[in-house]
C-alpha cells in the first residue's frame, strides 16, 4: 500500500495547478506525490480504486488506500502542510454537504475565473520526484 498521499488535480487548471505549487512549498519533508487527472498515473489509480472518470471535477487524495475527494481532499491536503495550514482540517467537523456546496461553486466556475491551460504543467527537474507522471 502507498504510504504517501497522492494528489489527483486537473492538470490544465491554472487554480489548480496553483495549490499544486502552494501546497509543494509548504511541504518540506516531501510527502505528498502529484499527479495530473490527464496522466497515465491517475488513470491506472482511478481505475484501482473504481473512480469514475466521466464528468470528474474535483482533487482526489489517495491516502493509506482510501479515496477522497472534493473539499474532503483539500482539508487532508492541508493537514500535510506546513505554516498553520493544518488547522483548516478542523472544517471537517462542518458538514460534508455544506463543505462540498463551496467546493462545488470554485470547481464549477475555476475555469472562467482562473483560465486554463492547453497542456498539463510540466514540474521543473527539482520537482520530477514529487510527479508521478
Amino acid at each position: 500500500m502507498q504510504e504517501q498521499p497522492i494528489i489527483l488535480f486537473d492538470g490544465v487548471c491554472n487554480f489548480c495547478n496553483f495549490w499544486v505549487n502552494f501546497a509543494i512549498k509548504r511541504d518540506p519533508k516531501k510527502k505528498l506525490l502529484f499527479s495530473p487527472l490527464q496522466g497515465v498515473t491517475a488513470r491506472k489509480l482511478l481505475q484501482q480504486y473504481h473512480i469514475a472518470t466521466t464528468g470528474l471535477s474535483t482533487v482526489i487524495v489517495i491516502e493509506k488506500g482510501k479515496v477522497y475527494t472534493q473539499s474532503s481532499a483539500a482539508l487532508r491536503v492541508a493537514r500535510h502542510l506546513k505554516g498553520g495550514w493544518q488547522l483548516f482540517y478542523g472544517l471537517m467537523i462542518l458538514p460534508k454537504f455544506l463543505r462540498d456546496a463551496i467546493y462545488n461553486i470554485i470547481s464549477r466556475y475555476r475555469y472562467k475565473w482562473f483560465g486554463k491551460k492547453e497542456d498539463c504543467m510540466v514540474p521543473s527537474p527539482g520537482l520530477k520526484e514529487r510527479f508521478l507522471d
